[in-house]
């Protein structure tokens, strides 16, 4: 089996990218000496290297690459070593132009950004092979190496190309997946419309049309080019593992919510031999240690609750939204240590040295433009310290409370055209929905549908517009066996092809449900509904509501008016030694809150009174211990309950009884026993 932590690396892992060619080698030692003195363990180097690495086809030039490695083992620094695969060489695109990638419309990209590939490309593919078996060969025993880092951020910015080398291998994966030529157009439906095929040829990527496409086709193309890209990952991972053995393979994910939507991450978390991700702070408005949070907690859930690590985030501000506001004092630790409560084995960063040329140069790094006399290097020195007084939480796992179901194929699916409402949302359910369970101090595990829940006493499904049959019984399965399940509308409407499951909806949820849905009733902009309980308190819905028949659930909530009035909004199901919640109109906070708090007292979870809101509190468990996180997200002082003592990490100090966590602190709290 591959090595799954990095090689030599004894601690948790601190540092980040490391661009090097960017500056005069004399500053290279400045550099590592600033490393050691921040306490930096590990940094990436390489990923943006092809055109110094190869200058020209076949010519290499690693004299430099292994005068850094060197200087990084001489100071202990262990090297993640990228294949610079995610940005060819100008002379490789003047050879092959056509390894540029084409949108939909026609238009070919052209050279000058990043991660303009043709994922299907052939010339791309050997070029790629040849960089990496090159690198592999000269470093696989190099003693710096500790981890190999594939590409950079698959999917970001182009995932999908229909050039003429795509429709080709498009129409390869389809006879591949279906078959014959018959089996597609049962798929596709292509009787709608008159698209029906009599042969493979005919059969070209979704590219622009007078009016909407076929759904079913476009769901494909999307899977078809997530499988693409994830091929010449496979392909470099194997090149790596033959000639490098004993040192793990990853390539950095995205898997925040808002920030890549074309990776199938559940598939992709199975071919690295260690999940790494990036993530960075979306200003929108919204409370971002949440979606911090729920990026980590997914992340986790990819790796299949096993440690993963933080590859990159931001010491400070970004430079690539409309406003990108500086981290507050303290904020940056707590980004970073909260990404360690909920599973990563360290916290690293892009980049180490700001950049003084090109299109990230406004972007924060650990050191920054100001130098060492800046607040940020000096929050970077002391987090470095932080990092490495946790090195006996490195191995244990976050413990969960709950499961949240999301599955990348629906939230594809369902952002095709012409739905019910484009002011339904599968993001900002999901959001809405973790963001509800996270103010319950709930620690949360993403599953796929298909996964075993029975670890968890509540699952929750906010949005999943797409759901197989097995799905759907393992579902059933959950919920008579005890499960609590919370079901959002608009879920169980489809299969794997998005057709229309049989009967009425929600197919494949209407057992598990005991319920059915006559007819959707989507509300206008800025429409509202009441909806009462039989206590007569009320609660508020917009942008959806439905026409809900009972077929055994019993009825919590009613609509008071707009068309579905007198019908059903919140309905549970009692199901063999379970129940089954569903909400049929879009809730907003208070409306979650009080569903999820009826959905937990049948879990029988706990409520935790005794926390503020925003803070937060996770635990990790392994043989080294159980380790208790608290972090003050607030501006006030918090007392954080133990049911045991214990000692704090990063103080050093003994915690008995309640935990003083003062405004924006984290306090980390090994307990006895």
């Amino acid at each position: 089996m591959p090595e799954t932590t990095p090689k030599g690396l004894t601690g948790l892992a601190f540092g980040g990218d490391y661009n090097p060619e960017q500056w005069p080698e004399n500053v290279w030692h400045e550099d590592v000496r600033l490393m050691r003195e921040a306490g930096v363990t590990m940094v990436s180097v390489g990923i943006f290297s092809w055109a110094l690495l190869e200058p020209a086809r076949g010519t290499h030039d690693f004299g430099w690459l292994d005068r850094l490695l060197d200087l990084l083992h001489e100071n202990g620094i262990r090297a993640d070593l990228g294949t610079p695969t995610v940005a060819p060489p100008a002379w490789f695109y003047r050879e092959h132009p056509e390894a540029l990638p084409v949108a939909a419309d026609g238009t070919r990209y052209e050279f000058g950004s990043r991660g303009a590939i043709c994922h299907s490309n052939s010339d791309y593919r050997a070029a790629a092979a040849s960089i990496t078996t090159a690198l592999a060969t000269r470093y696989a025993d190099h003693p710096a190496l500790a981890l190999w880092h594939v590409h950079n951020e698959y999917g970001v910015p182009v995932s999908a190309c229909y050039c003429a080398s795509c429709a080709a291998h498009f129409r390869r994966w389809l006879a591949c997946t279906y078959g014959t030529v018959d089996a597609v157009n049962e798929a596709w439906g292509t009787a709608f419309w008159g698209q029906r095929y009599a042969d493979f040829e005919q059969i070209n990527p979704p590219r622009v049309t007078p009016t909407v496409g076929n759904p079913a086709q476009a769901l494909d193309y999307k899977r078809f080019a997530d499988e693409t890209m994830r091929e010449n990952f496979v392909a470099e991972r194997d090149i790596l593992h033959r000639l490098a053995p004993g040192i793990p393979v990853t390539t950095n994910f995205m898997t925040a919510l808002s920030q890549c939507d074309s990776v199938d991450y559940w598939a992709w978390g199975r071919e690295v031999d260690l999940v790494t991700n990036d993530h960075y702070l979306i200003t929108d408005g919204r409370r971002t240690h949440v979606n911090l949070a729920m990026a980590a907690d997914l992340t986790r859930s990819v790796a299949g609750g096993a440690p993963w690590l933080l590859l990159e985030h931001s010491t400070s501000g970004v430079n690539w939204q409309p406003r990108n506001p500086a981290k507050s004092p303290g904020q940056m630790a707590r980004n970073s240590l909260a990404h360690v409560a909920r599973g990563s084995e360290g916290a690293m960063f892009f980049q180490w040295r700001q950049s003084r040329r090109g299109a990230e140069k406004f972007h924060s790094a650990m050191l920054p433009h100001a130098g060492t006399d800046s607040r940020v290097w000096r929050e970077v020195a002391e987090l470095g310290a932080s990092i490495e007084s946790l090195t006996s939480v490195k191995g244990s796992r976050t413990v969960a409370d709950a499961a949240v179901l999301w599955d990348w194929h629906s939230w594809w699916a369902q952002r095709l055209d012409w739905r019910p409402s484009e002011d339904h949302d599968p993001r900002e359910r999901a959001d809405a929905f973790y963001e509800a369970l996270y103010d319950r101090h709930l620690t949360v595990d993403f599953a796929h549908p298909e996964a075993d829940l029975s670890a968890y006493p509540l699952v929750v499904v906010p949005a999943l517009y797409l759901m197989t049959e097995a799905a759907g019984n393992n579902l059933r399965e959950y919920v008579g066996q005890g499960g609590t399940l919370v079901v959002s509308y608009f879920s169980g409407i489809v299969d794997e092809h998005d057709a229309v499951h049989e009967g009425a909806y929600p197919g494949a949820l209407r057992d598990v449900l005991g319920l059915t849905v006559e007819e959707f009733s989507p509300l206008l902009k800025d429409d509202r509904v009441r909806i009462t309980g039989p206590d007569g308190s009320e609660l508020t819905g917009d942008v959806w509501t439905e026409f809900v028949v009972p077929r055994g659930a019993e009825t919590v909530w009613t609509y008071a008016d707009g068309l579905t009035a007198g019908h059903p909004a919140v309905t549970r199901h009692r199901l063999g030694e379970g129940s089954a919640w569903y909400v049929s109109t879009r809730l907003g906070a208070q409306g979650l809150d009080a569903l999820i708090g009826w959905a937990s007292d049948d879990a029988r979870i706990a409520p935790r009174a005794d926390l503020p809101r925003d803070v937060e509190v996770v635990r990790r468990s392994g043989e080294s211990g159980t380790f208790l996180f608290a972090i003050n997200h607030t501006s006030s002082d918090a007392k954080v309950p133990l049911d045991a003592a214990g000692t704090e990490l990063l103080t050093g100090e003994r915690a008995t009884g309640r935990l003083v966590l003062p405004a924006g602190a984290v306090r980390v709290v090994r307990l006895d026993g």
